[in-house]
Order: C-alpha cells, then structure tokens, then sequence
C-alpha cells in the first residue's frame, strides 16, 4: 500500500495579547510514494520542503488534511496502529549527529536500536556486525564518540540505524548537503544499494538539482506551499 498525503494544509500562528499573524505553509497537497519508488522533493529554502516531510513521518500534525499508511488516516490509527506506522516511516535528517547521543560511542547507540527492535542480548553483536556490513564502515569507529568521526561516517550510522528498524518508507531531509561531493556520492550508493534490498519507499528532499535527478524516479517541485 502507498503512503500518502490528502489535501494536506499547513499554518502556522503567531500570536500575543495584541496581535495574530498565520502563515499558510503547506496549501492542499496531495502526494502519493509507492514502495519501491524514490520521489524527489524540490524547492527554496522556506517553500515548505521539510514540513512536509515531517508531516508525512508524523512528526508533525497537519492543520488540514490526511496522511494515509495502508489506507489509514494516521490521525484516527489505535495505539498499536500508530506504534507501526511510526516504525514503518523512518526520517532521516540534515544534521545526522543530532540523532546520536553525544556521550555515547556509535556501538552504544547502535545498540539502543537493536534493543528497541526486540533483538536478545546474545545476538547483539551479530546485529552490530550486519550494521557494519551495511553501512561499509570499519570496526573502529564502534569505539569512537561521533564527535571523532567524520560526516559521512555519521550519516552512514544514522542511516543504518533507521534501516535496522525495516521501514517500508524512508524521508530524507537534505542528507548529503553537508557533505563534500565524494562523500554525497557514497552516501547515495549506500542509499540505492539498501534501497534495492529492501524494496523500501523514499521521499528525498533536497535544493540540490543534479543530486535529486540521480536518486529519483520522478522530481516534484513545492513553490508557495504547492506542488507545480
């Protein structure tokens, strides 16, 4: 099943004891992803791009509007529902070491995931081993804050550590604009290779042309809170 936006609105309110200002971010978008399938998202900075993203992984809630998983508004789920559909859209950020406790090594927060994903204790290392693999790093970084290592080696953990929870859809939010181009181009090889094994959906938001024209099967354009 597609996962989907329904005439998806977006204001934001300003307000104090004199005055009231709203912003209509977002302005009756519809969009559909099919797994499988990467969209590209483009716009201006300010066009909306990212709310719509976090929207779609419900971190954010809509004014107007539906977000549909398997043909169910994400807004009316049960808890059990919701508690899947968080775990089946993964969200990956701009700036991956936000997702990485800063006092903790990349094993520990490696291990943080698998323990959230019901993985016993004696196949840990099994598991770490597979996130390695995936990732393309080397053992020593397991015992490196991410503060001593590099970029792409952060992004590449915080990407391993979302696909280790199998989503069947994956929001990306400017992953590779922060890293040189050599670096960009690894990442998006590790992005199509995990793709192609996991058969996962993706919706790549990026202001960057030529980077969304290699990762995308089609390119859509947010301008004044609408898709052109």
């Amino acid at each position: 099943m597609p996962l989907s936006l329904r005439d998806i609105e977006k204001i934001y309110v300003r307000r104090n004891r004199f005055w009231r200002v709203s912003n209509k971010v977002l302005d009756r978008i519809s969009l559909q992803i099919e797994e499988g399938e990467t969209v590209g998202l483009m716009g201006d900075s300010g066009s909306g791009k990212s709310t719509l993203g976090r929207i779609l992984a419900g971190l954010e809630p809509p004014t107007a509007g539906q977000v549909l998983y398997e043909g169910k508004d994400t807004q009316r789920m049960t808890r059990v529902e919701s508690h899947q559909f968080r775990r089946s859209v993964q969200m990956v950020f701009q700036d991956p070491a936000s997702a990485l406790n800063p006092m903790k090594t990349v094993q520990q927060s490696m291990e943080d995931v698998i323990r959230l994903t019901g993985v016993g204790e004696g196949e840990t290392k099994s598991a770490i081993d597979d996130m390695l693999t995936m990732s393309g790093l080397p053992h020593e970084v397991l015992e490196r804050y991410p503060d001593q290592i590099s970029g792409g080696q952060i992004q590449r953990v915080a990407l391993v550590r979302v696909i280790f929870h199998k989503p069947r859809y994956l929001i990306l939010d400017e992953p590779t604009s922060a890293l040189d181009v050599s670096v960009q181009a690894q990442i998006l090889k590790l992005l199509r290779e995990i793709q192609q094994d996991t058969g996962m959906g993706c919706l790549f938001i990026s202001h960057d042309k030529p980077v969304v024209s290699f990762i995308s099967d089609r390119v859509i354009h947010l301008k004044d809170g609408q898709i052109r």
